[in-house]
């Protein structure tokens, strides 16, 4: 992080990859706490309409390109249902989100997410990766499997307010029924 962004807190960033132009938020909070933990927050009308209409659409920042790639190929059967689209928007579907995967992120806590994937190994949950294991070991099943208003970790935006943005900082988790996350 540089000084500018010390002084200006949350600021736009652009970078290019793969010969497209990739806008998200680099957030810093205040100068005296640590860099929350943040992913490069992305527009893209097609991926809302076809993913976002049935569950948090994660931000492709969260897994590795080979991840995106089985997803894609296997949404005839998409964790219990169909999810098959039209071949066209398929393929802008995958090269997007190849292009925005993980393996292109810059640090911070997303390469963490992928360094802690084996190599030989391909996830298709981030709730399979090892490193968001160990980030969530500590939460007792009563606050997030035996609580009806969350039940699964993968419902990211329940106790991450902020998630929409990109913002998955631990300071800002608010689990239903149990109030701000003390570790």
């Amino acid at each position: 992080m540089n000084t500018l962004q010390k002084w200006l807190g949350p600021v736009l960033f652009c970078t290019c990859l793969g010969g497209g132009l990739t806008l998200g938020w680099s957030a810093t909070t205040d100068l005296n706490k640590k860099r929350s933990s943040e992913v490069a927050v992305l527009q893209n009308a097609l991926y809302d309409q076809e993913c976002g209409s049935c569950h948090f659409a994660y931000q492709p920042g969260w897994l590795p390109a080979r991840s995106w790639d089985k997803i894609m190929t296997g949404l005839k059967d998409h964790f219990g249902e169909n999810a098959t689209l039209a071949a066209e928007p398929q393929r802008q579907l995958t090269d997007w989100l190849r292009v925005h995967a993980a393996d292109h992120a810059q640090g911070g806590k997303i390469q963490k997410m992928v360094r802690s994937i084996p190599a030989q190994a391909t996830p298709i949950r981030i709730t399979e990766i090892p490193y968001f294991q160990k980030e969530h070991r500590k939460l007792p099943l009563r606050t997030w499997k035996e609580n009806p208003q969350v039940r699964s970790l993968s419902h990211c935006a329940t106790c991450h307010p902020q998630a929409k943005e990109g913002s998955f900082d631990e300071h800002a988790v608010r689990i239903p029924n149990f109030g701000p996350w003390k570790d």
